[in-house]
């Protein structure tokens, strides 16, 4: 079940945001467990960077700031500033493990396109 929260002064979103995966919700919780952080959640955002021009970001955090809607989906808290939530609307956070390693990946219906290597989009 996917639920939205946000913060009192942030604008109310009408459709669902930004969706977790069980796989990277598994790993979140896995991720806050061994910093005994297990009521932090996910800071989600996008800043500029990359061949491609904006690159995603993504980091621990125990609270959200000023002005960041807090959403849940899998039962994990999500925090995103107002400059990416237009960048992030409808992405799907993800976690994949392959025989070279495993990582997070985000896909992103806003993105025009990306670069060769996936670790930067333009929008």
């Amino acid at each position: 079940m996917e639920t939205q929260t946000m913060t009192p002064d942030a604008p109310a979103v009408a459709e669902s945001f930004i969706n977790v995966t069980e796989a990277a919700a598994g790993k979140i919780r896995e991720l806050l467990a061994e910093e005994g952080k297990t009521e932090s959640g996910l800071r989600v955002f996008v800043q500029g960077g990359g061949c491609s021009g904006f690159q995603y970001g993504l980091m621990i955090e125990e609270s959200g700031g000023v002005g960041d809607q807090l959403f849940e989906s899998n039962g994990v808290r999500l925090f995103v500033d107002p400059v990416s939530i237009s960048y992030l609307r409808g992405a799907e956070v993800d976690f994949v493990d392959t025989i070279t390693g495993g990582g997070f990946t985000i896909k992103n219906p806003n993105a025009t396109s990306t670069c060769g290597c996936g670790s930067s989009f333009s929008a």
